[in-house]
C-alpha cells in the first residue's frame, strides 16, 4: 500500500474505554502525552523515574517542573514503579531521552507482556550506535516489526497540553497496528494519521531538530526572516534526499512528520533545540546552553552520528554540517547560512531524488511484504 498518511477520525473515547496504555517518561513531552491519551478515553499510568514527580501527578494532578499552570486528567495514574506502569499495557508508549533508551529498554523487559507494542516518542538517534530509536528498540529486545512502532508530528508539548489542536503520525510495519495506536491517540485537539513508513516517520522527527538548531543560530546572531526562510528550505531537502536513500518515501517528508514537524520546531520559541541554537547563536557555550535550559536538545547529540551515516550513504549536507562546525567552535555562528548549499560555485537543482537507489532498510521491507502477499 502507499505509505502516504490517512486520517483515524478523532474522538475515540468510547472505542479506547478499558484499553489500558503506559508512558515511559514523565518530562514535558511524556506528561503531555499521557494527558492526550486520557483525553482520548484511554486507561493512562505515566511512569516516572523520580518518586516525588510520580507523586505530585498522581496526588496534586500536576506536573510542575515540566509543565507550569497545565492541570492533568483525574483519572491519570502516576508511579515510579515500572513494574505497576506496565502491568497489563498493551501499548507502551516511550518519551524518554534517545542516549537512555537502550537502558530504559533493558529495565522494562521483564514487565512486558509478549503482545505488547512499543511507541517510540523519542526524536533522535543513539550517538554510540548511530542506530534510530526503532533500531535501538529491534536490537535490544527482539522484536518482531510488528510490535514495534513510531509517533511524530509537530508537537510542541506545552501547546498540546493546553490543547491547542495539531496532529501526528502514527506508523508501524503493520498498517493494523498503527491504526490502533491513531486510535489511542486520537483526542478532540489531537489527530493521529498512519502510515507504514517508520524509515521516513522516524528520520522526519530526527533531522528537523538539526535544521531547528541551525535556525535558532542565525536567529541568535540577528539574522532575518529570508535567511531562515532559505535555511528552513534548503534544510528540507537535505532532510528529504537522506530519508529517501535511507529507504523512506519522500511524501513523509512534506507530511505531518517531515515538513509540518520543521515549521513547529524551527518557528516555535517552546522548540528545545531551537532555544539552544538560539543561545549557542548569542555567544553561550553548549555547556552554558544545558544550564540555562535544563532539558535535553536532542538535535546537539544527533548531529554527529547523522553526519556519519550521510558519508556512508553519498550525501552532502551542507546546513547540518554547518551546525556541527559551530558546536566544535570552527565556524563564527554568524557565518552559519544557506549559501553553502554545494560543495562547489556550480548551480545546482534544489533537490534531485532521481535514480537515488532504495536504502537497505526500504529494500528490506519490500521483501518482507512480499513474502506476507
Amino acid at each position: 500500500m502507499s505509505t502516504r498518511s490517512v486520517p483515524v477520525v478523532a474522538g475515540n473515547g468510547a472505542r479506547n474505554r478499558g484499553r489500558k496504555v503506559a508512558v515511559i517518561g514523565s518530562g514535558s513531552w511524556g506528561t503531555t502525552f499521557a494527558k492526550v491519551l486520557c483525553d482520548a478515553g484511554c486507561d493512562v499510568t505515566l511512569w516516572a523515574r523520580r518518586p516525588e514527580v510520580a507523586n505530585e501527578i498522581q496526588v496534586a494532578k500536576r506536573n510542575s517542573e515540566y509543565l507550569p499552570g497545565i492541570n492533568l486528567p483525574k483519572g491519570l495514574r502516576a508511579t515510579s514503579d515500572l513494574g505497576a506502569a506496565l502491568t497489563g499495557a498493551r501499548l507502551v508508549f516511550l518519551a524518554v531521552p534517545s542516549q537512555t533508551l537502550r537502558q530504559n529498554l533493558a529495565d522494562i523487559e521483564p514487565y512486558l507482556d509478549r503482545r505488547s507494542v512499543l511507541v517510540s516518542l523519542v526524536k533522535g538517534v543513539e550517538k554510540a550506535t548511530t542506530m534510530r530509536m526503532s533500531e535501538v528498540m529491534a536490537d535490544t529486545l527482539d522484536l518482531d516489526p510488528a510490535r514495534i512502532a513510531v509517533l511524530s508530528g509537530p508537537n510542541i508539548a506545552l501547546e498540546i497540553a493546553k490543547e491547542q489542536p495539531t496532529g501526528a503520525v502514527a506508523s508501524c510495519f503493520d498498517l493494523g497496528v498503527a491504526q490502533e495506536i491513531a486510535t489511542a491517540a486520537s483526542a478532540p485537539y489531537f489527530r493521529t494519521y498512519v502510515n507504514t513508513d517508520v524509515v521516513g516517520t522516524e528520520l522526519g522527527g530526527v533531522l528537523k531538530n538539526l535544521i531547528a538548531l541551525a535556525i535558532g543560530i542565525v536567529d541568535g546572531v540577528g539574522y532575518g526572516e529570508n535567511t531562515k526562510a532559505a535555511i528552513i528550505t534548503r534544510g528540507l531537502a537535505e532532510m528529504t534526499e537522506f530519508a529517501v536513500v535511507s529507504g523512506a518515501d519522500p511524501a513523509t517528508l512534506s507530511g505531518l512528520a517531515g515538513l509540518g514537524d520543521l515549521i513547529a520546531t524551527c518557528q516555535s520559541p517552546l522548540s528545545r533545540n531551537n532555544t539552544a541554537g538560539r543561545l549557542i547563536g548569542q555567544g553561550y557555550t553548549q555547556e552554558e546552553t544545558r544550564e540555562q535550559m535544563q532539558q535535553v536538545a536532542e538535535g546537539i547529540t544527533s548531529v554527529h552520528p547523522v553526519l556519519e551515516l550521510a558519508r556512508e550513504r553519498g550525501i552532502v549536507m551542507p546546513i547540518v554540517a554547518q551546525v556541527q562546525m559551530v558546536l566544535n567552535g570552527t565556524m563564527a555562528p554568524k557565518d552559519l547560512g544557506p549559501h553553502l548549499a554545494t560543495e562547489d560555485d556550480v548551480p545546482r537543482p534544489e533537490l534531485s531524488l532521481a535514480g537515488r537507489r532504495p536504502g537497505r532498510w526500504r529494500r528490506l521491507l519490500d521483501r518482507m511484504k512480499g513474502s506476507l502477499e
